[in-house]
């Protein structure tokens, strides 16, 4: 009954600067610089992502530039050592890169960024291929809406669809994304679905529900 969510190939951004597994260190530090992003997808063949190069995988030459660590150190930082002496992004890149399919739904991006420490997902078709990128600031993008809109969707989506003898006696207001529902309906027992599926649409940051149940004959 709810509106069909926001996905990320809604709010991602396709112009996407892209490295090769061949492309050198000081070529990877100056598209960061000039574009200014912190990571970078890096492409094979038909823009097939095989990795990720970020602002962590170049420090460790900056680390150890003047700084000789001890075989425990070595040994205890392997991964940080190795790329210190990295000079290509096929040696410095994450991989296998964790990426996301544009169909996603945004809390399905939020989580995966969440549970994995990143900033930002190359967005990818079924065969692998670079089609954008999403970074946090695109998951946020659903609440600039503006408050008509958001209206506008509730009182279609939610309130014409569950109270369809009653829903010119509601009342759906939203003022900097917290939604408001006030006035009578026929069936208390839906009061709980509207706020739910009020609260479900991208954008709202909260409800106050205040419909009740109408006593008349």
């Amino acid at each position: 009954m709810a509106s069909t969510p926001y996905t990320v190939a809604d709010v991602m951004t396709t112009k996407v600067v892209a490295v090769t597994p061949d492309t050198g260190f000081k070529d990877i530090a100056a598209a960061m610089e000039r574009w200014k992003v912190t990571a970078l997808p890096v492409v094979e063949g038909e823009g097939r992502v095989v990795g990720v190069v970020s602002e962590a995988d170049l420090l460790p030459k900056e680390e150890f530039h003047d700084h000789h660590p001890g075989l425990m150190e070595q040994m205890r930082r392997l991964g940080d050592t190795a790329k210190a002496g990295s000079t290509r992004a096929e040696n410095l890149m994450t991989t296998p890169a964790v990426t996301i399919r544009p169909d996603a739904t945004l809390p399905r991006a939020a989580r995966l960024m969440a549970d994995r420490h990143i900033k930002r997902l190359p967005v990818v078709d079924a065969g692998g291929a670079l089609k954008g990128i999403v970074s946090r600031a695109d998951l946020l993008k659903v609440f600039l809406r503006s408050d008509e809109d958001l209206a506008a969707e509730i009182r279609r989506g939610v309130v014409e669809r569950l109270f369809p003898l009653s829903h010119d006696a509601v009342k759906v207001t939203v003022s900097q994304g917290v939604a408001t529902l006030a006035g009578q309906v026929r069936d208390r027992t839906l009061i709980p679905m509207a706020e739910r599926l009020t609260h479900a649409v991208e954008g709202i940051v909260d409800v106050r529900c205040r419909l009740e149940a109408h006593t008349g004959p």
